[in-house]
């Protein structure tokens, strides 16, 4: 893996500290808790350190949430929310995705 692309930003709205790794076209997300009672950290608690999430680019963070909900699945998010570098993120519930937590990421 390469070196950070910037330095690490915290993200008020999930409670957590991130930074991210440029692996050829994908871009790894390190994220460390900011709250001991963010969900991130309850994550760590139960599970311990590994994969959190896999994140996907989409135009419309909005339209890929009501897709997952149109499909029969659940959602951690009704709409966009703030998220890491300036871009709006939403999330699927894990089980919606056999059991993984889905980002979806609109662009700057």
């Amino acid at each position: 893996m390469g070196d950070p692309e910037a330095p690490p930003e915290d993200v008020p709205s999930n409670r957590v500290r991130v930074a991210f790794v440029a692996v050829g076209e994908t871009h790894i997300e390190l994220v460390q808790p900011a709250d001991p009672s963010s969900p991130v950290a309850k994550f760590l608690e139960s599970r311990g350190p590994g994969v959190h999430h896999l994140a996907f680019a989409v135009p419309s963070v909005d339209a890929a949430l009501d897709e997952v909900r149109r499909r029969g699945g659940r959602v951690v998010d009704e709409r966009a929310r703030p998220g890491a570098r300036g871009r709006r993120v939403g999330f699927a519930h894990p089980s919606a995705f056999g059991g993984v937590l889905v980002e979806f990421v609109e662009g700057p």
